[in-house]
């Protein structure tokens, strides 16, 4: 490992423990920071509400100066009763296709991310996924909170545990198999992130307005290197929450979810394109294997701030 990482470990990974509720609040109050919470959502009814109901609980309900300003549901197309959950246990839900309606969405989780911007208002945006069970409001406390009291901090991950079933540890199978490889390979100054391709980080809203966004699932890791390139590595930062429980993709998803973030990849490090970005898996059919041949991501977004919409609002 470098010496700078290890430097950056010591320096730049924290505990939840380290920063209570009450310091995050005097320090929110005495800088006027705005804080939202962002939950892209898909088919997550059964979860959803929840989260919902434990960060107005914890962090926005029967407090003078809320730690969260905005808490937002963005439903990208549920089938099931997703959004109506969300309303109800007291999120603010925009549906994707609603933001930025002159430009057609793309599907994808990074497609989601890019358009809250345009449908959130706070100095600090939080993400966080909405498939996460037993979830605990330190998941948003611990990651705002190095931004609430580290002014040259502006990018933070959540770090956890990612049991696998009763196997502790095992989760973050494409972590582990694809994006830890290419981060120690080609970026080794983001080899200390524990969870690079994590769903629950937090940043500054001048940083993120300056970043693309991969559309689909490269956007954790697309968004985590471009980072690094903008600001530098003392910029960035990790805080442990603890456990991550939530629902877990099968084999096959596993794999079109590693082909987008291996293009994200050599698209930063070449620029250049995929000679056929597509990606066959094989399934057992009554005749024996059959071929299924699936899309990969090569869509990116732009920075915010090049979005006409996104930059009259800033003048307004």
């Amino acid at each position: 490992m470098l010496e700078e990482v290890e430097r950056w470990l010591a320096d730049r990974s924290w505990s939840v423990a380290d920063r209570p509720l009450d310091q995050l609040l005097a320090a929110k109050r005495a800088a006027g920071t705005t804080v939202s919470v962002v939950l892209p959502a898909l088919d997550e009814e059964a979860t959803v509400g929840d989260i919902v109901e434990v960060i107005r609980r914890d962090l926005i309900d029967g407090r003078a100066v809320p730690l969260v300003d905005e808490l937002v549901v963005v439903d990208s197309g549920s089938a099931d009763l997703t959004a109506e959950v969300a309303a109800k246990a007291g999120a603010r839900v925009v549906h994707r296709d609603e933001i930025l309606p002159r430009i057609p969405a793309l599907p994808g989780k990074g497609e989601v991310l890019w358009r809250s911007l345009l449908a959130t208002t706070g100095d600090i945006v939080c993400f966080v996924d909405a498939d996460l069970r037993d979830f605990s409001s330190a998941f948003v406390t611990g990651i705002v909170g190095p931004l609430l009291t580290e002014p040259d901090v502006q990018f933070v991950k959540a770090m956890y545990d990612r049991p696998l079933g009763d196997a502790p540890g095992q989760g973050g199978r494409v972590t582990e198999l694809v994006a830890r490889p290419l981060l120690n390979l080609h970026w080794p100054q983001l080899a200390g992130f524990v969870q690079p391709l994590g769903g629950e980080y937090a940043v500054r809203r001048s940083l993120l307005e300056r970043l693309p966004f991969p559309v689909g699932y490269g956007v954790e890791l697309g968004l985590l290197v471009d980072a690094l390139h903008t600001v530098g590595l003392d910029a960035l930062a990790q805080v442990d929450v603890g456990v991550r429980l939530h629902r877990h993709q099968d084999g096959q998803a596993l794999g079109r979810m590693a082909a987008a973030i291996y293009r994200t990849a050599q698209l930063r490090l070449s620029r250049g394109h995929l000679v056929r970005p597509v990606l066959t898996q094989f399934e057992r059919g009554p005749d024996g294997f059959v071929p299924r041949t699936h899309a990969v991501d090569t869509e990116e977004r732009p920075p915010m701030l090049e979005v006409k919409e996104y930059a009259g609002r800033r003048v307004a």
